[in-house]
Parts: structure tokens; C-alpha cells; sequence
């Protein structure tokens, strides 16, 4: 039997018998570990992408820190590039229907240290959003995400209901927990829907009439809803875009939707890709339009234009303001007058189908772009339908296969 005053003196099952005589040099392992484990992680916090000392976590002087959603895709890869170009610190995530290849240009273009980082991120994802806005010091935001073909909104209403107007409320309750107060909306001619004066004016009543339309419109209500609350401070710019055609003039970036998308795209894509013979001929919806010459009217802004208009409305955001304009030319182009510009821009007598109106499409729809023009003297510079034409022709022709493989 053993005596009770030895038994505390006994080392209990699964704890390491400590002996004296040892002591000095455990201590002095531990000490030397401590040593070695602070000294790493001193060296760890000095690397520029270390927890909050990456130059994207921090706010810095005369430095604005934008995040474009969508800045892989057709319109947001060139707004990126403008930014860049005009030494903005660009954020780029969401790659739902981007190019990842667009993030290359850009990462080759401007390859220096805090310029530019690409985020892959779901912006359905309340946790994923949350996260984007807890590890970077964004200044402002851009928002360009979102689905945008309008026969596929018919179809998939749910979807753009859900990618358009509840990730822009995810994206503005980001936005109010990380005090971001700057909002850039890319918004669409579509929530006018089909008014019954043209040019459309800023105060042109919205109905829109398919769900892109009103998917946009309701994240607009939000906006401004969320803008009017108290402590809000918000900058807000609406802008209100045409049709979208064109590329970058130098040839280093363009449109190149995916495959399965293309039959939803927009009307250049499939001039091209009659011209290039990926299909037979060009699709023309709808002949019996109370237009001229039966097809609908459209207002097409070039894509420089359009990144433009984007950039200055952000130089003039305010706090406590929201600006509401409408991006376009101001002058209506029928379907049979931008397909005759398509024939002229590719050098290909394109064959044209005409089949029945496409569902939720409208007659007519132009701007006056009076407010823009005043108020953030912006003016459309790029209004020749054939040169700009020409100009998206000229990287089609080189990248027949989107970004992947490049003609040479």
C-alpha cells in the first residue's frame, strides 16, 4: 500500500514527468523557439501580403482603391483598364461569365506591386462579399456585375432576380458594414422599358417589360432607398446605358462571350460570328416594328464612351448626392442600318435570317444625353456605327477564340 503524502508526488497518466535536473535545458529549447517563432512572424508582417499590411488592406493618401465587380467581363475588363490607366487601384472579382483571360491583359499591362488584384468571389455570397470588403480598403465600388441578356431574362427570371437585384443588396450591406460610401451603378436603358416620347430623358417614367429590366430597376429602388437613410453619406451615380458596342482602340482588350451564351448576345457578337463563319448567317428578330423599316431602334454607345462616362461620374461623385444619367449618343440606329455598318466593317456580305420578334424587346429606344453632357461634360466621341465596328472587327479577327488562342 502506498502511503497518501507519496501519492501526490507521482506524475498523473498522460502528463510528462518533470525532473528537475532536466529544467535548465528545457527552458532554454523554449525560449530559443519563442525567439525563432517571434522573429518569423516579424519577418511575415513586414511582406507586403500579409494580413492588414497588404497595400490593398490600407487606405492611402491621394490613392482610391475601386472595386469593379465584373471586371472580367466585356464592359468592366475596359472600365478596369481606364482606371488603371488613370492610376486608380483596381480590385477586380467575380468571374461568372468574365474572361479570366481579360485579368491577364490587365495583370501583364500594369504588373506593379498594388495596381491591380483579381478576387475570385460569389457575389451571392453573403459570407464571401463580407469577406472581399473585411480584407481590402475599398474607396469605391463599381458595379458592373450582373447577368444582361434580355431574351435569357425571359426565360430565367429567378436568376437575374437573384444575380441583379439581391447581390446588389448584398454588395451595399458590405458596403455600409466597411464604411464605403462611393457607388458607381451600371445600370441599363431597360428599366424605361418602351416610353411613349423619345429621346428618353432622365425623367422619362421607368416601366420596364422583361425581367432584366426590372431586376435592374429594383436595385435601383435600393439604392436610392438605402442612399436617402440617415447616416448613410452615400456618393451615388446611376448610369443608364444603351446598346454597347465597340472595343478597346488599341486592340488589347474585347468582347468574347462564352459559347453557350451567344445566341443571347448582342447584335455585334453574332455580325461577327456570321462574318467569321462560326454560324451560317445573322438572325434578325422581329420585321414588323411601327419603325421606318420595320426592325427596331437603338441607341449604340461605344464602349470607351460608356468606361468614360463611368470614370468621370465617379471624379464627381458627393457625398449626400445621387446622380441619375443617361449614357448614349442620342440618336437612333435601326437593326438593318447596323447590319449594313457590320457588312461595310468586316468586308463579308453576312447572310440575314429574319425570324419573329424576340420576347420582351422593344420598338424604339434612344437618349438625350443633355444631363450628362451639362452636368459631368461628358459627350459621346465615338459615334461612327462603322468604326467602331471596324475597330471590335479588328481583334475578333485576331482572337477568333475569345482569349485563348490568339491569331497571330
Amino acid at each position: 500500500m502506498i502511503p497518501l503524502n507519496r501519492r501526490a508526488n507521482l506524475p498523473r497518466a498522460g502528463m510528462e514527468y518533470f525532473d528537475a535536473r532536466r529544467k535548465p535545458h528545457n527552458v532554454g529549447k523554449i525560449i530559443a523557439a519563442l525567439v525563432l517563432t517571434t522573429l518569423c512572424i516579424f519577418v511575415l508582417k513586414q511582406s507586403p501580403g500579409f494580413g492588414g499590411n497588404s497595400v490593398f488592406s490600407r487606405h492611402e493618401p491621394g490613392v482610391t482603391h475601386v472595386l469593379v465587380t465584373g471586371g472580367a467581363g466585356y464592359i468592366g475588363s475596359h472600365a478596369s483598364l481606364r482606371l488603371l490607366k488613370d492610376n486608380y487601384r483596381v480590385t477586380i472579382d467575380n468571374l461568372s461569365r468574365g474572361n479570366m483571360g481579360a485579368v491577364k491583359v490587365l495583370q501583364e499591362l500594369f504588373p506593379q506591386p498594388g495596381r491591380l488584384q483579381f478576387i475570385f468571389a460569389d457575389l451571392g455570397d453573403q459570407k464571401s462579399v463580407n469577406k472581399i470588403f473585411s480584407e481590402n480598403a475599398f474607396d469605391a465600388v463599381m458595379h458592373f456585375a450582373a447577368v444582361a441578356y434580355v431574351g435569357e431574362s425571359t426565360l430565367e427570371p429567378l436568376r437575374y432576380y437573384h444575380n441583379i437585384t439581391s447581390n446588389t443588396l448584398l454588395i451595399l450591406e458590405a458596403m455600409a458594414s466597411h464604411g464605403v460610401k462611393t457607388l458607381i451603378y451600371s445600370s441599363t436603358c431597360a428599366t424605361y422599358g418602351e416610353p411613349e416620347k423619345m429621346p428618353i430623358t432622365e425623367a422619362t417614367p421607368q416601366f420596364p417589360i422583361n425581367p432584366y429590366g426590372k431586376a435592374k430597376k429594383m436595385a435601383e429602388d435600393i439604392i436610392l432607398d438605402f442612399s436617402k437613410s440617415k447616416g448613410a453619406d452615400m456618393a451615388v451615380m446611376i448610369l443608364r446605358y444603351f446598346n454597347v458596342i465597340g472595343s478597346d482602340p488599341e486592340g488589347r482588350l474585347g468582347e468574347a462571350p462564352r459559347p453557350e451564351l451567344r445566341e443571347h448576345g448582342r447584335i455585334s457578337g453574332a455580325c461577327f460570328d456570321a462574318a467569321l463563319g462560326v454560324i451560317p448567317g445573322l438572325k434578325v428578330k422581329g420585321t414588323d416594328y411601327p419603325t421606318a423599316d420595320g426592325t427596331c431602334i437603338r441607341d449604340y454607345i461605344d464602349v470607351t464612351d460608356l468606361v468614360d462616362a463611368h470614370v468621370k461620374a465617379l471624379n464627381k461623385a458627393e457625398p449626400r448626392k445621387v446622380g441619375i444619367y443617361n449614357v448614349g449618343t442620342g440618336r437612333g440606329r435601326s437593326v438593318n442600318e447596323f447590319v449594313d455598318a457590320c457588312k461595310k466593317a468586316t468586308g463579308v456580305d453576312i447572310k440575314i435570317e429574319y425570324l419573329s420578334r424576340r420576347p420582351g424587346d422593344y420598338a424604339e429606344v434612344y437618349s438625350d444625353p443633355t444631363k450628362i453632357n451639362k452636368e459631368l461634360n461628358w459627350t459621346a466621341q465615338y459615334t461612327d456605327l462603322k468604326e467602331s465596328l471596324s475597330v471590335a472587327w479588328r481583334w475578333q479577327k485576331s482572337h477568333p477564340h475569345g482569349y485563348g488562342k490568339t491569331k497571330i
